[in-house]
């Protein structure tokens, strides 16, 4: 009766409407105060999910026009914004590559390259992991790992040679790496994880700026790299002690699902090379491919590549390398999502809402940038824990817009930390996907998640902080404040 959905499903509206007729304070126009109302009911759900997340993302539609917020066109434009385009483009190409078992194949063939050391066993599935996630959904990557890794679990199990128990740590750490390295991975490049894209189309509407491909993973990559070493040494030297450092049977295992899988059939090779020529485009996008055709930009090269495999045909000549049927396994809840997120940023902006919520900020101008970044890190990456990562960037971006044209500071640095932050969630099922998924193959308790996540936490918000602090200036050379537009 008083569950946690139930409670929300009531406190939103209920919310909405305090806010819309009793909250008017100096300064916050008719327009501001709708946008706040609905934001109100809209972060309630989110945070409570007392409907599903993606199906919240759909009331801007019904409150913003009709309280006077937001126009409905302006309101719905932001549902088909660029970046929305370019996960549907990505998202597709991942499809196209789980559909032909190329995932399964490369995640493999790295693990076989690392050996049979239970250490390096270890390594090669998170390199694996987070590969994958760089270029497609972290849950994704995590879903086509998990059964490769319990294989391997269970081939250790079944070994006479294997010491008792050896099993179960074994079983436990690797399955923390799979889900640790899948939020990781996702980190690496603009399409790895919503929060990214999100953080880019608000950034882009409100500033007029372009985040590239190739600038985030500039950033992005060094960070996801130095985490999972972090995490890799964290996992197999502190967190869990291995009494047996070879794996008994561990190559055989490699080697008997890879013969499974048979030789890389042609339909392997296609996706692969598209795969490897969108990334190829994404990368050199802004510096080479720019000189040729002036206008094209990530979304352009996504959606270009994702109608490529609808003409490719497979092997068989009538069958192409995707359908339309494959293609509606889409998550279109998250594309919901981000469309949500970006009219809550269109709102915040054109409303004025931004610019009171900022000047109800000035009080925090003591703080040193440093600090405030750190405790901004922090409290994101704990807050994730129990929401939704794109839910609270999608409401937490905007309003750090205005705190950071309140202090005087370089919006950058707080949006850029919030988000990186969003994806380091490592404590509980609930924070992220991989979490839950890992959580699911019956090896790990509660106690595991949270004793050895909260180390982690810790790691994630000491090194975003001092990457945003120290080097985002440097990889990105920020724009003078005085030239953003707002």
């Amino acid at each position: 009766m008083f569950s946690k959905k139930n409670i929300g499903l009531y406190l939103g509206p209920l919310s909405f409407l305090l806010v819309k007729y009793f909250f008017h304070p100096e300064g916050l126009s008719p327009e501001a105060n709708a946008i706040l109302a609905g934001t109100v009911w809209i972060a309630i759900w989110w945070i409570t999910e007392a409907i599903p997340i993606a199906a919240t993302a759909l009331l801007p539609i019904i409150l913003f026009p009709l309280t006077g917020g937001l126009s409905l066109s302006e309101t719905t434009a932001s549902y088909g914004h660029m970046y929305v385009f370019l996960y549907i483009g990505g998202f597709i190409l991942a499809i196209a590559i789980e559909k032909w078992k190329l995932h399964k194949r490369i995640a493999l063939t790295i693990i076989k390259i690392v050996g049979t050391n239970v250490n390096f066993i270890i390594l090669g599935f998170m390199i694996a992991t987070a590969f994958l996630s760089m270029w497609i959904s972290n849950t994704a990557s995590a879903v086509m790992i998990l059964p490769v890794g319990m294989a391997i679990v269970s081939q250790l199990k079944d070994n006479p040679a294997t010491i008792e128990n050896e099993n179960i740590i074994f079983g436990k750490a690797l399955m923390l790496a799979i889900a640790y390295s899948a939020s990781i991975g996702g980190i690496s490049t603009l399409i790895g994880t919503p929060p990214n894209l999100v953080l880019a189309g608000i950034i882009k509407q409100t500033y007029g700026i372009e985040i590239s491909f190739a600038q985030w993973f500039l950033f992005g990559f060094p960070i996801a790299i130095i985490l999972l070493l972090i995490c890799w040494m964290y996992l197999t030297r502190f967190a869990f002690k291995f009494k047996q450092k070879e794996f008994p049977g561990g190559r055989q295992e490699i080697k008997k699902q890879l013969q499974e899988l048979g030789p890389i059939s042609y339909e392997e090779k296609a996706v692969f090379l598209i795969f490897l020529l969108t990334a190829f485009s994404w990368i050199t996008r802004s510096f080479l491919l720019k000189n040729f055709i002036p206008k094209i930009d990530d979304t352009i090269i996504a959606i270009f590549f994702a109608v490529l495999l609808f003409i490719v045909p497979s092997k068989n000549k009538a069958i192409k390398l995707m359908s339309w049927e494959d293609a509606v396994k889409l998550p279109w809840g998250i594309v919901l999502l981000f469309g949500g997120g970006m009219s809550l940023a269109l709102g915040f902006e054109t409303s004025g809402l931004a610019i009171w919520i900022g000047k109800q900020m000035t009080s925090l101008e003591a703080v040193s940038l440093f600090t405030l970044l750190l405790i901004l890190v922090a409290s994101v990456n704990f807050l994730t824990e129990i929401t939704s990562n794109l839910a609270t960037t999608a409401m937490l971006l905007p309003v750090l817009v205005s705190l950071a044209a309140a202090l005087g500071l370089h919006p950058f640095y707080l949006l850029v930390g919030a988000t990186l932050s969003a994806s380091c969630a490592f404590m509980l099922p609930v924070a992220t996907p991989p979490n839950a998924v890992v959580f699911g193959s019956g090896y790990l308790k509660i106690e595991d998640m949270v004793r050895k996540g909260f180390v982690l936490n810790l790691i994630s918000i000491v090194i975003v902080t001092f990457f945003v602090y120290f080097l985002l200036p440097v990889i990105w050379d920020l724009p003078e404040i005085t030239t953003l537009k707002k």
